[in-house]
């Protein structure tokens, strides 16, 4: 394939009957999110015919372009609307997967009180009943914590802890909302000491990291490495992350996304709810053939399931 065909297949090179490429999977994405806290957030907060109807459009963009999967990440107590995502799916032709587990960034304000009293293994026992039972019609397919900065307090731990016992149990990927690279590296750790292997880490939003060392040393335990919030004005640095991580060795161990969308309940018309085309449209042209098959298709594949 040259270069020419290769970015007419990628929308950048105008085409009457250009090819569609199909199979990509976004794997850090968010349809709807409220900042209310756990105590107040909640589905009586917002129309959930509104979001859908917002929604939709943006969600059918993507399948047009060939997108067949994506990840919706806001975790239980954040806005997690399971019902809304299968009508979305089903309406979009586009699978829409949701996730288990609890959210402790932000200085623990989106936790509910259950998770300051329960041990890891009472969380662990919840997050796998999902995982087996399924929630609103959906069956969570990963898990979504977030933990704060190294060294992690004490209900950081616990939420990895009881990640390692789900996953453990499960076999799900955990996608932790991961400041910096010692944090990545002490859940790490924590996933060893647990038994849980390296391969099932996935370290959320590692292009806050400016230690491309520190990425190379994550993938080279063999965890995942999420470069996501791709935007116009971030394309060069994800880029490089993306490149510098290749050189060192880190291709297969590497995963995109935007973590785009963003339905805001409590803003008017849900605010600034952006879509996801930008990735396929603009940031896709810049990479090489080889580097979408790994990026979009293959390493989600291996990370996530089929």
């Amino acid at each position: 394939m040259t270069r020419r065909e290769w970015l007419r297949l990628a929308g950048a090179v105008p085409a009457a009957a250009a090819p569609r490429i199909s199979g990509w999977i976004l794997v850090h994405e968010h349809i709807l999110v409220d900042f209310a806290g756990a105590d107040l957030a909640g589905p009586h907060r917002y129309d959930r015919q509104e979001v859908f109807r917002l929604a939709l459009p943006k969600l059918k963009e993507i399948a047009a372009l060939g997108c067949r999967r994506l990840q919706e990440c806001t975790p239980n107590f954040l806005g997690r609307d399971p019902g809304l995502l299968a009508r979305l799916a089903e309406a979009a032709g586009l699978e829409i997967w949701t996730n288990t587990g609890l959210y402790g960034a932000r200085n623990h304000i989106f936790l509910p009180g259950y998770a300051r009293t329960e041990t890891a293994a009472q969380l662990a026992r919840r997050w796998i009943a999902e995982a087996r039972d399924g929630v609103g019609g959906l069956r969570p397919r990963f898990i979504k914590i977030g933990v704060n900065q190294a060294p992690l307090h004490p209900l950081d731990r616990k939420l990895v802890q009881a990640a390692a016992l789900t996953s453990r149990e499960t076999g799900l990927a955990i996608a932790s909302h991961t400041g910096g690279g010692a944090a990545a590296l002490e859940q790490l750790e924590m996933l060893d000491a647990a038994g849980v292997e390296a391969r099932r880490f996935v370290w959320v939003h590692a292009q806050n990291e400016r230690d491309h060392a520190l990425h190379a040393r994550a993938a080279k335990a063999g965890a995942w490495v999420e470069f996501d919030a791709i935007q116009a004005a971030s394309a060069d640095w994800h880029l490089t992350c993306v490149r510098k991580l290749a050189a060192a060795g880190g291709r297969a161990r590497t995963l995109i996304s935007q973590d785009s969308g963003w339905y805001h309940v409590g803003e008017p018309g849900g605010g600034d709810f952006r879509g996801y085309a930008y990735l396929f449209r603009d940031f896709v042209p810049r990479l090489e053939p080889g580097e979408v098959q790994a990026l979009l298709m293959d390493n989600p594949i291996a990370c996530f399931g089929r």
